[in-house]
């Protein structure tokens, strides 16, 4: 499988592109130099696309789409051509997506290597020039690509050196806690986000992939009781994923949705004694066992959860109640530790979160 660039996931992609493209900036206004441009390549359904787009929005800036893959001729990069009214020569009306004023923006060239090679020839002046014989991209507007393997699973254009030099180029990979930050910013269903955390093991990759559950996951959004619906969450589950992860989402709405307990609950709980029974719940499996899957997640929602802008100046209820969760028996030391860790790396007031005497000695005892 032929990739590009080293392996990324969301957050690390999201670090990459602001420091290239700030650089980029930086080097146009102060040097005239022509901006790089970027190349993410990443199997289906990982959004490369949407981590594009998210960057253009987070920062304000304009962003222009073209999927190249639509084109059968390089007349429809170059506009339509017209015959001027002054000199009685033809020049071209370039298309509507076309950036038309000042940047910063992004040109994102969707797919680059799904369109045919004729059309990836002619857009090597673009990525070299940032223009066309036809038109040029105003100033501070910038070229991100998206690109899937080169290999036998996809019905792709291999780019020669001479294209792929004309580029950065990293590899976008599935990070469950990364899409997890991401699918709870955007509100996708916390049930949903809850079994991916339990089973990452079913990001198959196939159909089964970060695009496709989020489709399903806002499907069942409005379905407020999973297991009394659990014939139509199958309908719908199958609809858009592998089996395997069907049968699992299955077995997981009937035995292990009920024992989570969402990282607001603890939180902002009113005394911690409400959702300690089901968090001892939780914890217990079959034969006395402990389900550290059941507990991780937990862990995995609550670092999450204080990660976020809600609980940058938390409260003295938060603290008492997050230390009260930590100092648990059922709790294992080695999850204790990395919730600890975590918290401690966050800016603003968070870490006040875990300042806590007692909770100090335990994880001390852990290191």
């Amino acid at each position: 499988m032929s990739v590009y660039g080293e392996t990324l996931n969301a957050q690390d992609l999201d670090e990459f592109l602001a420091f290239l493209l700030d650089s980029n900036l930086r080097r146009e206004q102060e040097a005239g130099d022509r901006p790089t441009p970027i190349c993410i390549w990443g199997r289906h359904g990982l959004g490369k696309t949407a981590a594009v787009v998210d960057f253009a929005k987070k920062r304000g800036w304009k962003l222009s789409y073209c999927a190249p893959a639509q084109f059968e001729e390089m007349g429809d990069f170059h506009g339509l051509p017209v015959k001027s009214q002054g000199t009685n020569e033809t020049i071209y009306l370039p298309p509507d997506w076309v950036p038309k004023v000042e940047g910063p923006g992004i040109l994102l060239l969707d797919d680059i290597n799904r369109a045919d090679d004729r059309i990836l020839r002619g857009l090597m002046q673009l990525l070299q020039n940032f223009e066309m014989f036809s038109w040029k991209l105003p100033a501070k507007w910038q070229i991100v690509c998206t690109a899937n393997p080169e290999d036998d699973e996809y019905s792709v254009t291999t780019m020669d050196e001479a294209m792929l030099t004309r580029m950065l180029h990293t590899n976008m990979i599935f990070d469950v806690k990364s899409w997890a930050a991401w699918a709870i910013e955007n509100h996708v269903d916390s049930r949903g986000v809850n079994f991916v955390l339990t089973y990452p093991e079913a990001v198959t990759g196939k159909r089964t992939t970060p695009r496709s559950l989020v489709q399903v996951f806002s499907q069942i959004s409005s379905i407020v009781d999973l297991k009394q619906e659990i014939k139509k969450v199958g309908t719908i589950a199958r609809s858009g994923l592998d089996e395997s992860t069907v049968g699992s989402f299955l077995s997981f709405i009937n035995s292990d949705l009920e024992f989570l307990v969402s990282a607001e609950e603890i939180l902002e709980a009113k005394s911690f004694e409400e959702v300690r029974p089901r968090i001892v719940a939780a914890s217990k499996g079959k034969g006395g066992t402990v389900r550290l899957d059941r507990l991780s997640v937990i862990c995995t929602r609550l670092v999450l959860a204080i990660s976020g802008s809600q609980y940058a100046k938390p409260s003295e209820k938060n603290k008492n109640n997050l230390v009260s969760f930590l100092l648990m028996p059922e709790l294992p030391a080695d999850l204790r530790f990395s919730v600890h860790r975590d918290i401690v790396s966050l800016p603003d007031q968070r870490p006040t979160l875990v300042q806590d005497p007692a909770l100090a000695k335990l994880v001390l005892k852990t290191v």
